[in-house]
């Protein structure tokens, strides 16, 4: 009897797993488009998008995404306006996100990392470097499990989803997609050219010395990616919770280091040896306090920049004063430079102007019609129509329409 009840839990845990293989099989091939239309529109990977939401979600399956379509996890904080719903997560009956439908959610997740000044450094990162993307949303605080890197990766790796970013950066054809199950390939350009992520200018290279040496009077290290921090504790002989402290680390995040990185051995002090800093391509807030030995607070009451992104790119930082005002954002300056370029049709595009067109998604609201769509967006009835394949004109509630634009 007993053989015989091992035997049946083997069973049902072999098909449990297999369940659960298939129900994210079967995600993946429903957001996979959702995912690259949005890295397209903001820059988050797909695969990193695809990643979290199997992960937060559960594959779709989760009893926060089924009451909310919150699929990422993305808790009210005090700027949600929107619709809440209730849920035990790390305490009891803390306040989520809700949305009517999916892709509320995807968008939500793109722009909550895009405009999150924690996540801003992110995006100084290689898309296609999916490692340092999933370390990089631990060390920001985006989860509190110890292995919530490794979790994405996973994902990504076991699923080929780092696919999907390649797709959205045009850098490989949706005809050479690995299909998974009987999933359909994916159709998002429509013969329109994807406009292609520019890759972030690398982070300056910096020579330090090897072992202990001083920035701005106090005493600092530059350990190597994959040292251990309480290694570099248990080596210097400072309390684990100090050298976390010192650093502006959590016991929250990795112990092992994700890059190269200086970790101070005392406490930084509140001003700069110099007087400004210019902020140079790749640098964030926090490399910027590391690299100056001045308190994280510090360097941005000093600059305005509570709850605000990372500065432009060449922006000055005052170390020692506060500044006369805030400098500017790279968000800013990116909106800035974003040309408004007139709507063009399928026809118009050619050799030397595919790789400025882009397509954008418009999700059908209830009392909507083709004519007030193609009104909105400056376009006529026919070109919505054949742009979306349509042969009448009635419209679904949530449908989805896709606008070229160049």
């Amino acid at each position: 009897m007993k053989r015989l009840l091992v035997v049946l839990s083997i069973f049902a845990v072999q098909g449990l797993k297999a369940q659960r293989s298939s129900d994210i099989i079967d995600y993946i091939n429903t957001y996979k488009e959702t995912a690259i239309r949005e890295m397209q529109r903001s820059g988050v990977p797909a695969s990193i998008t695809l990643a979290q939401g199997i992960h937060e979600s559960m594959a779709g399956k989760s009893d926060l995404v089924q009451r909310s379509n919150n699929h990422f996890g993305i808790k009210c904080r005090s700027e949600w306006k929107g619709e809440k719903v209730y849920h035990d997560d790390d305490a009891r009956g803390e306040c989520f996100r809700s949305y009517s439908k999916a892709d509320e959610s995807y968008v939500d997740h793109s722009d909550f990392l895009r405009n999150g000044p924690r996540y801003a450094f992110l995006f100084e990162y290689d898309p296609t470097d999916y490692t340092k993307w999933a370390h990089g949303l631990k060390k920001a605080g985006y989860a509190t499990n110890p292995k919530y890197a490794q979790i994405i990766i996973k994902f990504i790796e076991d699923y080929n989803l780092q696919q999907y970013t390649l797709i959205a950066m045009g850098k490989l054809s949706p005809q050479d997609e690995v299909l998974a199950g009987g999933g359909k390939p994916v159709s998002i350009s429509n013969g329109v050219a994807i406009r292609e992520i520019k890759l972030p200018t690398a982070k300056p290279v910096v020579s330090y010395p090897i072992g202990e040496f001083k920035i701005n009077r106090t005493k600092v290290i530059f350990a190597k990616a994959g040292t251990s921090l309480l290694g570099i504790a248990k080596q210097y002989d400072i309390a684990l919770k100090h050298l976390l402290d010192f650093n502006e680390l959590t016991e929250e995040d990795d112990d092992v280091l994700a890059e190269d990185q200086l970790i101070f051995l005392q406490r930084k002090r509140k001003s700069g040896e110099v007087e400004f800093h210019e902020v140079k391509p790749g640098e964030t807030l926090y490399s910027i306090s590391q690299a100056e030995g001045i308190r994280l607070e510090n360097l941005i009451s000093n600059n305005h920049l509570q709850d605000q992104p990372e500065p432009a790119v060449g922006e000055k930082l005052y170390l020692q004063s506060k500044a006369p005002e805030r400098p500017k954002l790279a968000t800013e300056v990116m909106a800035a430079a974003t040309p408004q370029l007139p709507v063009v049709t399928p026809d118009q595009i050619t050799p030397a102007n595919s790789s400025a067109v882009t397509a954008s998604l418009h999700i059908v609201r209830e009392k909507e019609t083709l004519y007030s769509i193609a009104k909105k967006y400056s376009i006529t009835v026919e070109q919505l129509k054949e742009w979306n394949k349509l042969t009448g004109n009635d419209l679904k509630t949530g449908q989805e329409l896709v606008i070229y634009k160049n």
